[in-house]
């Protein structure tokens, strides 16, 4: 192969592997989002177990659904993983407020989190080019 070849067959490997990555992300939180909306049998048992009032569920879901769109689209898919990133963190806070198990529940959107974020960095130059910028930057020196 050419080195102009390898280059795009490496391109578009990192590229699938981000669509996968983001993909994978965004089924899950477009189900959760969905279930939140229906307010399913789960989602009302999981509510009243968190100490949420079941009234907000629906809510929560269209939060999520609309970061989750504003993830997908590609002007505004920085600022979905931004939008998501915060409220995965809620779902973090409140699974240690109520001690849930660290690696199944409180971790849980730490992991969908380095989805949303791993997917946009493979596929998304702009991310890539932001990332290396920040990496290289020399630490200042303390004072």
């Amino acid at each position: 192969m050419r080195p102009d070849t390898e280059n795009q067959a490496a391109s578009n490997k990192t590229q699938w592997a981000g669509r996968i990555l983001s993909g994978s992300a965004v089924l899950f939180l477009t189900w959760d989002g969905v279930i939140k909306v229906l307010a399913i049998t789960p989602v009302v048992d999981a509510f009243t177990r968190l100490g949420y009032p079941v009234s907000l569920a629906a809510g929560i879901g269209i939060l999520e659904l609309v970061c989750v769109a504003a993830y997908l689209i590609p002007r505004t898919s920085v600022i979905g993983a931004i939008l998501l990133t915060g409220f995965l963190g809620g779902a973090i806070s409140t699974h240690v407020r109520v001690e849930d198990p660290l690696l199944t529940h409180t971790f849980f959107p730490v992991y969908v989190a380095l989805l949303v974020w791993g997917g946009l960095l493979l596929r998304d130059g702009r991310v890539r080019a932001s990332a290396k910028h920040a990496l290289a930057a020399p630490i200042p020196a303390k004072q």
